[in-house]
């Protein structure tokens, strides 16, 4: 081992709590602590892992930014001779600046501001944050690194590229807080390939974990060698840190063939920042690399996806228990399925309450269930309180047909129970709707709406039932019923009533949905995909409507690239029709 090129790592993808500094600060001094026993030159955290990300309007409060100052400083104090770079706040010259803090031995040597903020999608830094203009190189021995974070090497012919021309880089180092959605991973992939083989560089790339609100971060932390190859890849969805060697040989090897590509390069920066660091002695090889990815089944990574921002929601806001209505429908024993498998069985409450038009069959299969999961079931029937309802609305409503207002007052019952049991025990109501039904507003507010946290808001109906077959497989038995799965849809707030005889067939409706919500398309646009227009013209009038009750839900975990929310924010009061 040629000690002059190989460079010892230690790669943390951190699960930050927003705002909890000194749990992260903790936490953040461990990973030092072990980076620093064995051996490691560089120790490298995710954006922003100290304040967590996003800090949002925390960055507004002048307390906030003044204590993570002087908590990163009690950190740099604990670093020795390890170069330890971890995503914080600077605040400089009266501007806030998403940055990389470079610590040794005992105070702040250097740090790199954020190039290029990202304010689309879930991202809004231009609110709280001032562009950096500078990049930097840290020299360690021999070994160049150039520093970036998330957004910078998303961007082409910008910073890092400029880290690598200019600053002759032979590894780009970029520190990220890269959100989760299905296919996200094999995008960075390919992203950072493509970045490798144009720069000639080595790309270490180390991503935060964790859940936050409706964020999940999945780690997949990734190293790859200036040919694309992937050297060393990270667990998903799980708080680590890993060391290896990084032997940068090759990469020297090519100077003249980087020389020859930065011909090409016009940078937009007039100088970039070199810092020089020692180098530490190898004495013993490391961990040379795990070269295998992740290789999850859709269902099974979105399923990992939904139990690390369920079991993070509950415990980043002190829940110890959570309580959901269990009806004997498909969405609820999903929800109930994952409840016990990111908090464990003696924390997951059932809650029964049939009305008059519930059928037998969904009240037994939601005992069933909750027997299989060994789970606490509480059996509420409403039909008393429905009946008290209707007497007490008797006289105003006299002489009108019943519609869908005595159908809502079913779900509201059921909504004022779970919220009653909430405030008396201080459980966390999980919500069981699903996004096909939030899309169209096929849900009542106040009612089946009620609660503190939606684990299946961003997942569609279709998708629904293969989790729920993927939890079967799992167990290797129908912990879920069959008859939960094989039984039409049903709110079962009227005689006989069934979701098509509102809604589409689930397949065609999420289909059009996924359309019309995540890809924008407009409603010809879609029809020339072989959809009827009336169909498709009724769904686009169902989202745009409803938009008012999707204001008022409760989050939940997003895993498409356009969930609504932060991702999607159309006006309530809005003229414009389809």
């Amino acid at each position: 081992m040629d000690e002059n090129r190989t460079l010892r790592l230690g790669l943390v993808q951190l699960n930050s709590t927003v705002g909890d500094l000194e749990t992260n600060k903790k936490k953040i001094i461990g990973y030092v602590e072990q980076g620093r026993q064995q051996g490691c030159d560089l120790v490298a955290f995710p954006e922003l892992a100290l304040t967590g990300y996003p800090p949002e309007d925390l960055l507004l409060r002048k307390q906030f930014v003044e204590k993570q100052s002087r908590v990163l400083a009690e950190i740099a104090a604990l670093v020795k001779d390890e170069v330890v770079i971890l995503g914080c706040v600077d605040e400089a010259n009266g501007f806030l600046y998403n940055s990389a803090a470079v610590l040794f031995q005992g105070r702040q040597v250097a740090s790199y501001h954020k190039v290029n903020l990202p304010n689309y999608s879930v991202f809004d830094e231009e609110r709280y944050f001032k562009s950096g203009h500078l990049p930097l190189v840290l020299q360690l021995g021999r070994i160049r690194v150039g520093v970036s974070i998330c957004e910078d090497i998303w961007i082409d012919n910008s910073v890092v590229e400029a880290e690598a021309f200019d600053g002759q880089a032979q590894v780009l180092l970029n520190l990220s807080a890269s959100p989760y959605h299905v296919a996200k991973g094999a995008a960075r992939l390919a992203l950072l390939q493509n970045k490798a083989r144009k720069t000639r560089s080595a790309v270490v790339y180390v991503n935060l974990v964790g859940g936050q609100d409706e964020l999940v971060f999945d780690g997949q932390s990734l190293v790859i060698d200036e040919n694309g190859q992937v050297l060393h890849a990270m667990k998903i969805f799980q708080e680590e840190m890993q060391v290896l060697d990084l032997n940068i040989a090759h990469v020297q090897a090519d100077a003249d063939d980087k020389t020859f590509l930065a011909k090409e390069f016009q940078s937009s920066f007039a100088e970039f920042a070199l810092v020089q660091l020692p180098k530490k002695t190898i004495t013993a090889p490391g961990f040379s690399g795990n070269r295998s990815m992740n290789t999850l089944s859709r269902a099974e990574e979105v399923y990992q996806a939904l139990l690390m921002g369920l079991s993070d929601y509950t415990a980043k806001n002190r829940f110890k228990k959570v309580c959901l209505g269990l009806s004997g429908g498909i969405d609820s024993a999903l929800v109930a399925a994952l409840a016990v498998d990111a908090l464990g069985k003696e924390n997951v409450v059932a809650v029964s309450m049939p009305s008059p038009f519930s059928s037998a069959g969904s009240v037994d299969d939601a005992k069933q269930l909750a027997d299989n999961f060994a789970i606490r079931f509480i059996y509420y029937p409403i039909r008393a309180l429905y009946e008290e309802y209707l007497d007490t609305l008797h006289e105003t409503f006299n002489g009108l047909a019943s519609d869908v207002t005595e159908e809502n007052l079913q779900a509201r019952i059921r909504g004022n129970l779970l919220m009653a049991l909430s405030n008396k025990f201080g459980w966390l109501v999980l919500v069981t709707g699903n996004k096909s039904e939030v899309s169209v507003g096929y849900c009542t507010i106040y009612g089946d709406t009620a609660g503190g946290f939606a684990p299946l808001k961003d997942v569609y109906k279709t998708l629904v039932y293969d989790l729920c077959r993927y939890r079967n497989q799992a167990a290797g038995f129908d912990i879920i019923p069959t008859a939960i799965l094989e039984k039409p849809p049903s709110a079962e707030l009227r005689p006989n009533q069934k979701d098509q005889d509102s809604l589409p067939p689930y397949d065609m409706l999420d289909a059009i949905l996924e359309l019309y919500v995540e890809k924008e398309m407009g409603v010809p646009e879609i029809v020339e995909r072989g959809y009827d227009l009336e169909v498709v013209r009724k769904v686009a009038r169902l989202v745009d409507f409803s938009e008012y009750k999707r204001r008022q839900a409760a989050p939940g975990v997003k895993i498409t690239p356009r969930a609504f929310g932060k991702d999607r924010r159309m006006p309530i009061t809005n003229g414009f029709r389809v």
